[in-house]
């Protein structure tokens, strides 16, 4: 019994240090940084700036790979399947929490192939509406939309995007019936809003700034928990529905199995970079509330998304495939 427990210790010990030796040469090559949305967008320009900053820090390059389609997963299937050692990554998103309950088959299991590193930000959207559409609140949205039931449309940027889940969650929490029209992206379902042909939809606040203080569009309220030094004034959707907070969110994580040395440095680096005075400046000025949690609370964080969206999308009857 003796020599069995020793062996057992001493396997232990080796493997304790075999990691703390793996993290501290990591890393020793360049890094691989998926971005599973095209150049440009949000979640790429977030990216770019994590490889930037990471890059500055160790020396080693670190490239980012836009791998666009499936809503996030072809890109995330890339890193869930690579090896655990750190030298893949993966931006996450509210996307990633949604595909178990939007996608039958995904060709992973998220819980065991992805192990969270950071979140980075939280994104607050606006609630915009037409200027004709006689609402200058949520909770005067609701009262129009229960005097006139499925004649008011709401716009997205596609069926199960976060556009399109935030207004069906704001439709269930007020008990009232409303359309969804869905649009292949943000933009075409702005166009859509500016023209009338919808009433109101949850729009990034960057793109949507310019026709907001043009008086083209009347923002009356934010997903989020909070206001938005972004759109100052602007109340958050929780003030009238309480618990409302259907903000996106974009955060990194690597391979499930990725050694915790390896995912506690990239964290600290992550953070750090983030934290720079001029780089939180303009991530608010760009309508991003920064976050930068430990891996053990964007985990928690994580997990409580894929509960709270399965329910939104199980009662919404939303799937896509």
């Amino acid at each position: 019994m003796f020599s069995v427990v020793s062996a057992a210790a001493v396997i232990a010990v080796l493997g304790l240090a075999s990691g703390m030796a793996q993290a501290q040469t990591y890393p020793i090559k360049p890094i691989r940084l998926v971005a599973p949305f095209s150049p440009g967008g949000s979640t790429d320009i977030l990216a770019r700036l994590v490889a930037q900053k990471l890059t500055e820090a160790w020396g080693q390059q670190v490239n980012v790979d836009n791998r666009a389609g499936g809503g996030s997963v072809i890109g995330t299937d890339i890193v869930a399947k690579s090896a655990p050692d750190g030298y893949a990554l993966v931006m996450t998103s509210t996307s990633t929490a949604t595909a178990p309950s939007l996608v039958r088959k995904l060709p992973y299991d998220t819980l065991r192939d992805l192990a969270p590193v950071i979140q980075l930000v939280s994104t607050p959207n606006a609630l915009v509406v037409h200027p004709s559409l006689p609402v200058t609140s949520v909770r005067e949205l609701i009262a129009l939309a229960r005097a006139r039931p499925d004649q008011i449309a709401f716009g997205s940027g596609g069926n199960g995007t976060s556009t399109h889940l935030g207004g069906e969650i704001l439709r269930l929490m007020a008990n009232v019936r409303m359309t969804h029209v869905p649009f292949k992206g943000t933009a075409p379902s702005i166009t859509s809003l500016l023209s009338g042909d919808v009433s109101w939809v949850f729009s990034a606040i960057l793109p949507a700034l310019p026709l907001i203080k043009a008086g083209r569009l009347r923002a009356i309220a934010v997903s989020g928990a909070k206001p938005t030094s972004a759109l100052p004034g602007v109340p958050p959707v929780g003030e009238t529905l309480a618990g409302f907070d259907t903000s996106p969110w974009t955060g990194v994580a690597v391979q499930g199995a990725t050694p915790k040395d390896i995912i506690t440095r990239l964290n600290q680096e992550i953070a750090r970079g983030y934290a720079v005075p001029e780089v939180r400046e303009r991530l608010l000025r760009e309508g991003n509330d920064v976050v930068l949690n430990t891996p053990e609370q964007f985990d928690a964080f994580f997990r409580g998304e894929m509960d709270k969206w399965a329910k939104v999308i199980k009662a919404a009857g939303i799937a896509l495939n």
